[in-house]
């Protein structure tokens, strides 16, 4: 935080600890081409993962919980999907392709927004639609209690 506002006024040098984080990334990104070209089966083995690990800790958020055996072949495969849960993690997996193909020519529109929420939500019947009523959304404990958090107003 400091150093943001060091750079919001002006000033006559750079903090020492600013310009070695700055070297470090820079080196770091002259590196990154290296890596690409020596190790793509680890860099295609950590894509993977970090795809997985998306779509399945997001979707827990909100409750879906899929057989870990079958997470690998949900996403990068082509099964006949069992449920619902299953449903919505292959079209979080759909929706993150879409963005990293094409994020950059992506506008930042409500169809856009509605084009993901269609997505995410597979075959069901609200996909791509708001919600047409409020929902409670209750923090819960081990233990079985539960806190109101917030009222959610929009998908």
């Amino acid at each position: 935080m400091m150093t943001l506002r060091l750079f919001s006024r002006k000033f006559e040098s750079v903090p020492a600890a600013t310009s070695w984080y700055l070297a470090d990334l820079g080196e770091a990104r002259g590196k990154q081409e290296l890596y690409t070209r020596q190790s793509p089966q680890r860099l295609k083995a950590l894509r993977e993962h970090a795809l997985i690990e998306s779509a399945v800790s997001s979707n827990r958020i909100e409750g879906v919980e899929v057989d870990k055996s079958r997470i690998a072949t949900i996403v990068f495969g082509k099964p006949l999907l069992r449920d619902r849960d299953e449903e919505e993690v292959r079209g979080y997996r759909q929706a993150l392709t879409w963005i990293h193909e094409q994020g950059r020519d992506l506008p930042i529109s409500e169809e856009t927004i509605l084009q993901l929420h269609r997505l995410t939500r597979g075959d069901g019947w609200d996909a791509g639609q708001y919600k047409e009523k409020d929902a409670d959304i209750i923090e819960k404990f081990p233990d079985g209690r539960g806190v109101f958090k917030i009222l959610c107003h929009s998908f």
